[in-house]
């Protein structure tokens, strides 16, 4: 783990990180969503935030609404125009960045993955989405290679933790796998909204989202942050609503739903091994006990 020069500073901010999540809008201009990003960037740096989280395919539109586009051409590799912008950007405001894009890896696939770029501007390894939605709405299986990286732990200047994108918000394996890894903070940039004009019958997805978040916050005693973007693409409104909670599922803070907006919230991560010492829910784990979650029913 790399330290700041300023060793008080740097001790402060991995006791009670400050974060800050970029709930944004985006446009079919790639270089625009790039220059809007940088610069909510600078705005979060200079409200004291020193882990900063973009939304899900930030350059893009959430083009896996329809089936049967041409995107390719819009993917970039890493390292590339955005790692090569925001690494500097990171190196100068002392900031660790986590970039959502659309990649195109070296063996030619497509991913939809995220990149963490430290305080010094080091790139860390690539996350790339493991759990993809075929939907209507979210064709994702049409554009993307599931992930093949694993669950990568960031050990960052100010913590560590580790990405998850979207759908893999809806998988407790997932969490708690980062969580026995070492992760502190579990961030999840995502983008998802309502098809509108319809009303799922099985309830509202917006308060499944948050609250099956909170519990993967409260079963590992880790906190949860998760980014979305807000606008209407298409029959999508995506209703933003980004937050933060704490090792016991406590929103400490929620954005709007229609609105851009920077979420800003300074973190207690001690509250992580008050909580996993007071319930239990790792050192009671019966491990021998769960070959059937890896069990191929297929």
């Amino acid at each position: 783990m790399s330290f700041s020069n300023n060793t008080a500073e740097a001790a402060s901010s991995l006791r009670n990180p400050t974060i800050a999540l970029l709930q944004t809008a985006m446009s079919d201009n790639l270089s625009r969503n790039m220059e809007q990003a940088a610069d909510a960037v600078h705005r979060a740096a200079g409200k004291g935030a020193r882990i900063i989280c973009l939304p899900e395919l930030y350059r893009n539109r959430y083009f896996p609404r329809e089936q049967n586009c041409q995107v390719a051409q819009l993917a970039e590799t890493i390292p590339g125009p955005s790692t090569e912008r925001f690494s500097a950007l990171a190196r100068a405001l002392k900031v660790v960045i986590i970039l959502p894009l659309f990649e195109k890896g070296d063996d030619g696939k497509l991913y939809n993955a995220a990149v963490v770029i430290d305080a010094d501007g080091s790139v860390l390894p690539t996350y790339r989405k493991i759990h993809l939605p075929q939907d209507p709405g979210f064709f994702e299986q049409d554009y993307f290679a599931a992930g093949n990286l694993g669950f990568p732990l960031y050990r960052t200047r100010y913590a560590t933790f580790s990405v998850l994108i979207c759908y893999d918000q809806w998988f407790p394996e997932a969490a708690r796998i980062c969580t026995l890894k070492g992760a502190e903070i579990l961030f999840y940039p995502t983008a998802i909204g309502r098809i509108r004009g319809e009303v799922p019958e099985e309830g509202d997805w917006h308060t499944a989202w948050e609250t099956l978040q909170r519990a993967h916050a409260i079963a590992n005693g880790i906190h949860v942050a998760a980014v979305n973007r807000v606008g209407i693409e298409g029959e999508l409104e995506f209703w933003g609503g980004s937050f933060v909670c704490d090792a016991f599922g406590n929103v400490l803070t929620r954005g709007p739903e229609r609105e851009e907006t920077i979420l800003i919230s300074t973190l207690d991560l001690a509250m992580n091994k008050q909580v996993r010492e007071g319930w239990g829910f790792l050192k009671n784990r019966k491990p021998a006990f769960y070959q059937d979650l890896v069990r191929d029913d297929d």
